[in-house]
């Protein structure tokens, strides 16, 4: 059993508190960048492409959807559920606890979000650029049609509303975790 004195106890509950509070903080970072692409692409991208030709649709959503897979955003999408896991697991101690139901609800509101996205999002995405080249497709109409703009839109209200709920939580834990200090 190892014992510390006063003076280091005081030193590693500060630690623990600067890195509960680092966490806590990128969580919530991470979790704005993603419930802002997602309410960007719900109040914009979509909106905009609804209104373009078939060719311009498949080609645009197909260019943004191979252009999304990068570090930045995957680090963002991955990091929100990974950090804010990390955050609830910083918090499970006694006087850290009374943040935890925030963390835990942004966790699980985030955790269908990406659900979600690998389940319904990601497949339609998918299917949209397995169609090939807009230049090479010969029915454009029957492709747009097939990956359903209605569908697509809707679950990705459903991310934008539980990403921006996660968000909101989270920034309550972070004031609440402030105020506790």
């Amino acid at each position: 059993m190892t014992t510390h004195s006063p003076t280091e106890a005081v030193s590693l509950a500060a630690s623990g508190t600067q890195l509960s509070s680092a966490v806590l903080a990128a969580a919530v970072l991470t979790m704005g960048l993603v419930a802002g692409v997602m309410g960007l692409y719900a109040h914009t991208i979509m909106p905009g492409l609804r209104h373009t030709d078939d060719r311009t649709f498949v080609g645009a959503f197909q260019s943004m959807d191979r252009a999304i897979i990068n570090p930045w955003f995957m680090t963002a999408f991955l990091g929100a559920l990974i950090l804010t896991g990390l955050a609830a697991v910083l918090h499970l101690s006694g006087d850290k606890r009374n943040v935890l139901p925030w963390i835990g609800t942004a966790f699980v509101l985030y955790l269908i979000a990406v659900v979600i996205t690998l389940a319904v999002n990601v497949p339609i995405n998918d299917a949209l650029k397995a169609a090939g080249d807009p230049a090479r497709i010969g029915d454009l109409a029957a492709v747009r049609r097939h990956f359903d703009e209605a569908r697509w839109s809707a679950w990705n209200l459903v991310r934008t509303l539980t990403t921006t709920a996660a968000f909101g939580c989270l920034i309550a834990a972070a004031m609440t975790h402030r105020s506790a200090r």
